[in-house]
């Protein structure tokens, strides 16, 4: 392993230097980890030639970067002990304790699944989603991994390299996204997107590529007239950075907007990080009062955030340079949340939660990695923290046939989904297109069996109508009321359908 000692990008300093906030414990364990790691793993190599050493250092390093701790971190050095068969469970408990041979153990069973496709091999996504309910980390370590397995996917066969590619896309990327890790499941998607889909890769590709030297120059003009105005109005501490779109977001745009390019206006954007929630409206005022914005195109994700979490203002401006622009505006702590997601609440949460102003009953994200603990370990207080379509999504997993699994993915789990307020305040995550049932039953299963009505906004609405994101909906109910048939016409979600199936089957019999 002389080459190693060669490269410094594979010591342990910079596994450490990824993650500034490891404390001395973390650190001592991740090198008990990366010494056994070494040694049991050997002169093992991988397709590429490389040592198989080299990836369990990669996928620390991705582990270090996301905010992950030192037993998250030395659990992605070992995942590949079992599996191997270079190490045993028994032996991994005895010297790195239960909680980390959880972790492995558990990436070990994901590494086991073979993907064919969503339409086959249901059985692997069930077993997925199963234990992604289980411990969260798990994940982690999994997303970690296979960017790294992306990003030497060169060395495998053609035909594998396509099965792991879509893999990616339809289940790992959506995943990332939904727990509102925009950074890694952008990284994800435009490293199977080139695989998966070659042709569209290029086309989409050379637009991004054309595209964005355009509008660099017009770019740079407007973030030094911006930053002017914005000093002037006495807004301090804020940075201005650039952002370019996404190879598979601006993919699916494109499909959106039938290939018509001059209607997308998000190719480059100005993110403007300000130090509080007020800083982010002032910015907006001095921007607009400055800018012509273009109407139709303000969206506030700080007062609604996206259903991932996601929060920022989003306005797009005349440049002034014969340009258009999308500038963004958000807090650092929001910006920490917009690029990793729940993984930024993992272990060192405390320096993002709260310093802006988050909101409690609407900010689920904040709240995703306090359930951290192994299923045998866990306590209901934790549980109870959990993002509701998490258990959902193993409950699918479990109760579905395959036809019903198969919908219930595409159509629930992995659609836009929009939120919705109780009256109280309460947020609720659900689906493009779904109705006041839907609601009654995310709330509980006996709302949803008893209800009659719903007010959505203080006006009285017929139970089939689609809700729309804000809306607040109160549902009323009766005693010895029950589901009627036609509401299996118009629900969206899997847990109504399977309630109100089950109460149908029941009454017949």
């Amino acid at each position: 392993m002389n080459n190693m000692r060669q490269d410094p990008s594979y010591s342990l300093e910079n596994i450490y230097s990824k993650n500034p906030n490891l404390s001395i414990a973390d650190r001592k364990l991740i090198k008990k980890a990366y010494d056994f790691a070494k040694k049991i793993h050997g002169d093992q190599k991988r397709k590429s030639g490389n040592l198989y050493f080299f990836h369990l250092v990669q996928v620390a390093k991705k582990l270090a970067t996301l905010g992950m701790d030192g037993i998250v971190i030395s659990a992605g050095l070992l995942h590949g002990s079992i599996k191997k068969k270079v190490s045993t469970k028994k032996e991994l408990k005895e010297i790195f304790g239960g909680e980390t041979l959880f972790l492995v153990d558990g990436v070990t069973r994901l590494g086991k699944l073979q993907y064919r496709g969503m339409d086959r091999h249901n059985e692997s996504l069930r077993k997925l989603f199963v234990a992604t309910s289980k411990d969260l980390r798990v994940l982690i370590i999994k997303f970690a991994n296979r960017l790294h397995d992306l990003e030497t996917l060169e060395f495998i066969p053609a035909k594998k390299q396509k099965r792991i590619a879509k893999e990616t896309l339809e289940i790992y990327a959506q995943l990332a996204y939904r727990l509102g890790m925009s950074r890694l499941s952008k990284e994800l998607g435009n490293l199977a997107f080139s695989y998966a889909k070659p042709k569209e890769y290029k086309k989409v590709k050379k637009l991004l590529d054309e595209r964005s030297k355009e509008n660099e120059k017009n770019l740079e003009r407007s973030r030094r007239s911006i930053t002017k105005k914005i000093v002037e109005a006495g807004i301090k501490d804020f940075k201005i950075s650039y952002r370019k779109k996404g190879i598979v977001s601006l993919y699916k745009k494109l499909v959106m907007k039938k290939w018509e390019e001059e209607k997308i206006y998000d190719i480059l954007a100005l993110r403007i990080i300000v130090p509080s929630v007020e800083s982010c409206y002032k910015t907006l005022g001095v921007i607009h009062e400055n800018f012509r914005p273009l109407p139709g195109r303000i969206k506030d994700f700080i007062a609604i955030p996206k259903t991932n979490g996601y929060r920022s203002i989003h306005t797009t401006i005349l440049t002034g340079h014969g340009g258009v622009l999308e500038v963004q505006i958000r807090t650092n702590a929001m910006h920490q949340e917009a690029e990793y997601g729940a993984a930024s609440h993992l272990g060192y949460k405390a320096k993002t939660v709260g310093v802006d102003g988050l909101n409690g009953s609407k900010d689920w994200v904040s709240k995703i990695f306090d359930f951290i603990k192994p299923a045998e370990t866990k306590n209901k207080s934790l549980d109870d923290e959990k993002p509701k379509w998490i258990d959902d999504l193993a409950k699918c997993s479990i109760d579905s046939d395959n036809s019903d699994f198969q919908y219930n993915l595409k159509e629930d789990f992995f659609s836009d989904r929009i939120f919705v307020f109780t009256p109280i305040g309460e947020v609720v995550d659900l689906p493009v297109g779904a109705t006041p049932i839907d609601f009654a039953f995310h709330i509980h299963s006996h709302l949803g069996e008893t209800a009659i009505g719903a007010r959505i906004n203080n006006i009285y609405k017929s139970l089939d109508t689609i809700l729309k994101n804000g809306d607040v909906i109160e549902i009323d109910s009766k005693k010895g009321a029950t589901p009627n048939k036609k509401w299996l016409t118009f629900i969206k979600t899997s847990i109504a359908k399977r309630r109100i199936r089950l109460f149908l089957e029941n009454k017949d019999k």
